[in-house]
This record gives structure tokens, C-alpha cells and sequence, in this order.
């Protein structure tokens, strides 16, 4: 079980925690919501809890809960930008449907 990140998401996280001058890594997660059943959460982390699993990718320390780790394992996270739009790009081998404004999935 694992999660990782490209060498542009860990940049991009990193100069963000280094703007806020505090946090261990990024939270990623996943919730009820969308039209597909289940939407990814990604935010920052600023301390653990003792359920929590740690995944190291690129220097950038990814932390994830047991229950969203069942829907996340094996998913790579990225940054792309194109065009005018940038962002978090999840790349999750998971899913098996996603809705068409890519707001929500399906396992």
C-alpha cells in the first residue's frame, strides 16, 4: 500500500509550507460527495493522529487515514498545468468511474 508523488506536486507543497512557515506535509483523503459517490480531500497538516499512515514521496511526507487509504492505495498525486488552468491532478488506479465536470469518483 502506497501513495506517492510526482517531483512537480512535492514542489509545489513544498513552497507552500515554506509560505506558511509551519506543517508536517499535506492530508489527502477522501469523502462522501459529487455525483459519482466519493470526492478526494487534500489539505495541509500541521500534526498527526495515531491512526494516521505516513507515505514519503519526494521529500514531501503524504499522510492519509486507514479508511480513505482503501480507496486511495496506489494513487499518484499531481501538478499540471494547461493552458490557463493548474492544479492537483489525482492519478488513482481505483477508480472505476468519475463524473464528467471530475469532481467526484467511483470504486
Amino acid at each position: 500500500m502506497a501513495i506517492s508523488m510526482t517531483a512537480a506536486a512535492a514542489r509545489h507543497v513544498r513552497g507552500y509550507l515554506d509560505n506558511r512557515g509551519k506543517g508536517i506535509g499535506i492530508r489527502l483523503g477522501v469523502r462522501t460527495s459529487g455525483c459519482s459517490g466519493m470526492a478526494y480531500t487534500l489539505e495541509f497538516a500541521d500534526e498527526m493522529q495515531s491512526e494516521d499512515l505516513v507515505f514519503e514521496s519526494e521529500g514531501v511526507k503524504v499522510i492519509v487515514d486507514p479508511k480513505s487509504l482503501l480507496y486511495l492505495d496506489g494513487t499518484q498525486l499531481d501538478y499540471t498545468r494547461e493552458g490557463l488552468n493548474e492544479g492537483f491532478k489525482f492519478n488513482n488506479p481505483n477508480v472505476k468511474d468519475a463524473c464528467g465536470c471530475g469532481e467526484s469518483f467511483n470504486i
